[in-house]
């Protein structure tokens, strides 16, 4: 490498240096200002429902206004912190701008009437909104795109809890399971610095959590390591990453019910706000409502009081996850990660007594590794712990975190998060770069076609010869001629003639957008992580975030003649584009009940 190369290599990082310094520290300021307001204005929320007790009977209404709201104006928004990682691992649409006054909102509306819900959620969301916003603004590349999304994140989470390094890293360590890109770490760490930092210029400060188990020892916490009290920590390990992964698989169970029992979603806070209510009569307490780190009553279990030396507390942890699944399976806002802090420190609290520990450090451990086990960022909970309680237990809070991860399985609060590299080895059937999303669909097909399988060999061993033909024919098969249409280019490129302040549109979206206004069937676009195009170099995707460079496809299916008509209407946009025509047949199956089965099994005896 000569001189003038090493030289321009050094200016050119500087260069990217400089550009982002420019582009996070505003960014990072606005995410840190806004951060302050919603703190503030949950405090107050808080206040207020613990002044004025009536305000929890408002739920229903509250719930179903909320939802109804982002149905009717919030579009896109509904995404959430799942649409954040989409777009980061998929540069596309981005992140609306009106993410974050929706998000603020409703978060504290949620809170106002007692919904068991969190903050981090928010604050990642309106990180992300902001950091979209400045994306546009700039009108940066997809690579960088990606880059200010993660520092938005970085910033969110750094600012709502006060721990700027966990911030940064949980930002670079959420997208994928077991792997991380360190190209967006000093611009996260900038972002997450200077969003707490102007945090903390407002006068917002946060919860300070203490631990007297060996509180006088000081840093000498290496040369007084306990074995029996490690392998406790092993144990409670092993129950924290259990607690997580039942909390994540029922959360989307029960979201899964809402949607089955009501289909028009503003229904579904309304029947929330109901089970809450009557779980509140049922219990004769209102401790787990709302965020549970404090209460006017001394009396209720609060995350804090989980802390307090020899009080065991062996329920309150079960009673708060329930609280919570209920309250945000039915779209209520908020977040999960500080309800899992509550749980994670009453089951530590439990545990405790369960097995002779330290109270408030057991707490202090599940604080942090449910929270690792359930969003699989053992790293980041491990630097939030040392941040939060100190660096006395760093050996006891990494155990437990590595353990809660590694017995969590891959679940996740956080439906979009892939999986980079498996967990264990024997976990090596899991396709690379999947999403949660698409593992679970694949593991209920999984066991609807295992059960699908039991049930025909049922059949099949109780059925007559007989009486087979009758299952069969009570059934016909039309055929309807239709076509499939493949349209290839990358996934970079840009609808011609529509330039505007923040950038064209991408191509792909455009033509899956006009084929659903011309009433095509379907139309999906599909990337490419390894191949080549038009005879050039071979490529391979390399990381989980999809190569500009490679091949997209957009694939329609329809009549042939809507297709064709569908081709000369957007010739401008199809305008040297690979197209491929591939003919299909659509089959219905028609199933034959009352006089016409009758005949068919007359015909056919």
């Amino acid at each position: 490498m000569t001189l003038a190369s090493v030289f321009d290599l050094r200016f050119q990082q500087f260069r990217s240096l400089g550009k982002w310094i420019v582009i996070v520290v505003p960014m990072a300021m606005a995410v840190g200002s806004l951060v302050a307001l919603f703190l503030w204005s949950l405090e107050r929320a808080t206040a207020l429902r613990f002044a004025f007790p009536w305000l929890i009977y408002g739920m229903p209404v509250a719930g179903f206004v909320m939802v109804w709201a982002y149905q009717k104006f919030g579009k896109s928004a509904e995404g959430g912190n799942n649409l954040i990682v989409d777009q980061i691992h998929e540069p596309g649409g981005g992140v609306p701008l009106r993410m974050a006054p929706f998000i603020l909102v409703s978060t504290v509306l949620t809170h106002l009437v007692g919904g068991s819900a969190g903050r981090e959620g928010t604050a990642v969301q309106l990180g992300g909104s902001l950091a979209s916003a400045f994306g546009r603004m700039f009108k940066l590349a997809p690579g960088d795109v990606r880059i200010v999304l993660m520092a938005g994140i970085a910033a969110g989470f750094g600012a709502v809890f006060g721990t700027p390094i966990a911030g940064a890293v949980f930002a670079l360590e959420v997208l994928t399971i077991g792997r991380m890109q360190y190209e967006a770490l000093l611009p996260a760490l900038l972002a997450a610095v200077v969003a707490d930092w102007t945090c903390h210029a407002w006068g917002i400060g946060h919860t300070q959590y203490a631990i007297t188990y060996l509180g006088g020892v000081g840093e000498a916490v290496g040369f007084h390591l306990d074995a029996l009290l490690l392998l406790k920590v092993v144990i409670a390990g092993v129950a924290f990453g259990l607690a997580a992964h039942v909390f994540a698989e029922l959360s989307h169970l029960a979201s899964s019910a809402y949607k089955a029992l009501l289909p028009y979603a503003p229904l579904r806070p309304v029947l929330a706000s109901a089970l809450l209510l009557v779980l509140v009569y049922l219990l004769g307490t209102r401790e787990y409502l709302g965020l549970g780190v404090w209460s006017p009553n001394p009396d209720d279990a609060t995350l804090l009081g989980f802390f307090r030396p020899n009080h065991v507390d062996y329920w309150s942890w079960a009673w708060k996850g329930l609280f919570t699944i209920v309250t945000l399976s039915a779209g209520f806002k908020g977040g999960e990660v500080t309800p899992l802090f509550f749980i994670g420190a009453g089951l530590g609290s439990a545990l405790a007594g369960l097995l002779g520990a330290p109270v408030d450090l057991f707490a202090a451990l599940g604080f942090v590794a449910v929270f690792a086990g359930a969003t699989n960022t053992p790293l980041a909970c491990m630097i939030m712990g040392i941040e939060l309680f100190g660096a006395t237990h760093s050996v006891y809070l990494a155990v437990a975190c590595f353990v809660a991860y590694l017995c969590s399985g891959h679940s996740s609060i956080y439906l979009s998060q892939r999986v980079g590299v498996p967990k264990t080895a024997a976990a090596n059937d899991i396709p690379l770069n999947i999403s949660v999303r698409h593992m679970r669909d694949m593991q209920a097909q999984t066991i609807g076609d295992l059960v699908g399988r039991v049930r025909l060999r049922a059949i099949a061993t109780t059925a007559t010869l007989n009486q087979r033909p009758i299952i069969v024919t009570q059934h016909t098969l039309h055929s309807t001629e239709i076509g499939m249409v493949r349209i290839y280019m990358k996934p970079r490129e840009k609808t011609p003639g529509t330039g505007s302040w923040f950038g064209s549109r991408l191509l792909y979206r455009e033509l899956v957008l006009q084929a659903k206004s011309a009433g095509i069937m379907n139309a999906v676009a599909h990337h490419t992580h390894f191949g080549y195009s038009n005879s050039g170099r071979l490529q391979d995707e390399g990381f989980e975030i999809p190569n500009p460079d490679l091949t997209l496809c957009v694939e329609m299916i329809a009549p042939r003649d809507q297709l064709e008509e569908f081709c000369l209407t957007h010739g401008a946009l199809l305008k040297h584009k690979m197209i491929v025509y591939k003919h299909l047949e659509q089959w219905d199956v028609v199933h034959h009940d009352g006089a016409a089965a009758d005949a068919l099994k007359v015909a056919t005896s």
